[in-house]
């Protein structure tokens, strides 16, 4: 008895403070609960421009208030400046990891082997312990991973759910120019990349989307919604190209009171969850905008919910 007093106490203390954890909320109060604003946030090109090797994060874990590292509540965002000779490491807890190359040439080495890599090249690693990242001349990636999700679960890869998978410039721009030469006329005209390890979502991975989509010069988008957040990065663009995001449409199915996104090549913007967005181009050239999301989670759970104005 004299040895089994202490544990007893013990398992005493533990069950009152489990019970002082339990919390209660009347529900109409709580049911919709007030979440951290996620607003139409830029990331310039000039983070990248100049400077040392490194990691340049897109961190909005503050406005977000999470203790980890975060762009949306379930991805992390960067750019990556590479000096020519210079090799950088990533090591992110993630599943997936999406790489575009905005400028220059090197190769990405990790367990699977090498990927040689130039500008406007796009490439997916899975759940890689580590990457090393060499740069033959200056380049610049665009780097966008679920470490969010992961950190949120709590939770670590235990196993890697795809390849690697690299989709070249030309294997880009090809696929693009057939989609176009099928003729004009669509709301939107571009490329959803995917992976075929993830038939049903049919998304670069099964977390991550991405869609390599053209806006014609002179042409607008009608406005869409959807429930996945989009990380949009601008691969090229003329003057007078942007996109309009707001929460509302009025009866004539326009914006209400939007803010405007400039695209700017190389630059990035964030569109909110379920706000509606239109794409304008009054330049004279065409331009093209890489979209990442989690949508392929969502598309997962069915509740992508994607709208757009006919």
């Amino acid at each position: 008895m004299i040895e089994r007093q202490p544990i007893e106490q013990q398992q005493q203390v533990a069950q009152q403070q489990w019970e002082r954890q339990a919390d209660f909320k009347e529900y109409m109060s709580a049911v919709n609960p007030p979440m951290p604003k996620i607003g139409v946030e830029r990331f310039p090109n000039s983070l990248y421009a100049e400077g040392a090797t490194r990691v340049i994060p897109f961190d909005l874990s503050a406005q977000l208030q999470t203790h980890y590292a975060c762009t949306t509540p379930n991805l992390m965002a960067n750019f990556i400046r590479i000096c020519e000779g210079t090799s950088l490491r990533t090591d992110e807890k993630a599943t997936s990891q999406m790489f575009y190359v905005i400028q220059g040439k090197g190769r990405t080495q990790m367990q699977h082997g090498t990927i040689e890599w130039k500008q406007g090249d796009l490439f997916t690693l899975p759940a890689v312990p580590d990457a090393l990242h060499s740069a033959t001349e200056d380049a610049a990636l665009y780097w966008v991973s679920d470490a969010p999700l992961l950190n949120y679960l709590g939770v670590t890869p235990n196993h890697q759910r795809f390849t690697p998978v690299l989709y070249t410039k030309e294997r880009l721009e090809q696929e693009l120019a057939d989609v176009r030469a099928q003729g004009e006329g669509r709301n939107r005209t571009g490329i959803l990349l995917s992976n075929p390890h993830f038939p049903l979502t049919m998304t670069l991975t099964h977390t991550l989307w991405s869609l390599y989509n053209v806006l014609p010069k002179g042409i607008v988008q009608k406005p869409h919604r959807h429930n996945s957040i989009a990380i949009d990065y601008c691969v090229s663009a003329g003057e007078n190209t942007y996109t309009m995001i707001g929460k509302e449409l009025n009866d004539q199915g326009q914006i209400i009171d939007p803010i405007k996104a400039q695209w700017v090549a190389g630059c990035v913007f964030i569109t909110p969850p379920g706000w509606w967005h239109s794409h304008h181009n009054e330049s004279n050239e065409d331009a093209v905008v890489l979209p990442i999301q989690d949508a392929g989670l969502i598309m997962n759970m069915q509740i992508l919910d994607f709208h757009h104005v006919k």
